[in-house]
């Protein structure tokens, strides 16, 4: 973890390419808010132990086996608190802002929930900002962090498409152990230690949530669909299965892997991290199928 962090659009992203002794595959993965380097100018009024309460953290670290298996993984290095690449440009409450935002806006229900493009609060009780923003401060957070991402991410996703016409595509996230609190709902059943997204059956081919969720409860994890969580805004711009472009959501519950007041690994940390290794395998015994000879 780093504080105190002065960003440019050059040291925001880090891509990991896939490993020089094997074949590519169309396999992108990333990893949007696991970031852990803490602006200067962040002027949040939340003490640092709090906002690292919003951080996937370590889930990069987790699906560290993507590019000795052949595909790309993406990261930020930035804290999604500061600015949320997983969210549209216009998912921005103007209620943050000390004067008119100079775009469209059309916040949603995550700005609603004070979790849009810039974070409003971390809870109910626990605003981000006892001041207003300038319209120049987002503007700069768009322009150190959201488009350096957006741009990597895109121009894996693209490359991978052009050279074998076809890619799949893994956003990888962690959820809070009080996920449905944190979002205001209610359910009889336990929360899934994990939620795969595919925004109801509309961004990635059935074949990839079975081979995903067959591995993962071979391994002991309890698996759900779209519940809570059925993906955002990075999966709903790359999913076109009817084009080949197969793009999944996987949030893992944090405290299988980690503290989550220390943010520290837990014992639970390497079962999980070779669970998911044999589970990237697995797709990617998928993919040479489907790609052919």
């Amino acid at each position: 973890m780093q504080a105190n962090a002065v960003f440019t659009p050059d040291n925001t992203v880090r891509v990991h390419s896939p490993l020089a002794d094997g074949p590519a595959l169309p396999l992108v993965c990333d990893s949007p808010h696991s970031g852990v380097h803490y602006p200067a100018d962040f002027g949040s009024c939340q003490p640092l132990a709090a906002l690292r309460q919003g951080e996937d953290t370590h889930v990069a670290e987790l699906w560290s086996a993507v590019p000795a298996l052949g595909g790309t993984l993406i990261e930020a290095l930035f804290p999604r608190t500061y600015v949320d690449v997983n969210r549209e440009l216009s998912d921005l409450d103007p209620a943050l802002l000390d004067e008119p935002w100079p775009h469209p806006l059309s916040p949603g229900e995550k700005s609603r929930l004070g979790f849009g493009l810039i974070w409003k609060a971390l809870s109910a009780d626990q605003p981000m900002y006892q001041r207003r923003l300038t319209v120049a401060e987002v503007d700069e957070r768009i322009r150190n962090c959201w488009q350096p991402y957006h741009q990597a991410l895109a121009a894996a996703v693209d490359a991978a498409y052009q050279q074998h016409g076809a890619v799949w595509h893994l956003n990888l996230h962690s959820m809070p152990g009080n996920a449905f609190a944190r979002l205001g709902r209610s359910s009889e059943q336990p929360l899934a230690d994990f939620v795969l997204g595919d925004r109801d059956g509309s961004t990635c081919e059935p074949a990839l949530l079975d081979i995903i969720e067959s591995s993962l409860r071979a391994h002991g994890y309890s698996v759900a669909r779209n519940n809570p969580y059925k993906g955002v805004a990075l999966i709903a711009q790359i999913g076109q299965p009817a084009l080949r472009r197969h793009s999944l959501q996987i949030e893992i519950r944090r405290p299988l892997y980690m503290d989550e007041a220390s943010r520290e690994p837990n014992a639970g940390f390497a079962p999980l991290q070779q669970c998911l290794q044999a589970t990237l395998q697995a797709l990617a015994s998928h993919i040479r199928t489907q790609l052919g000879p």
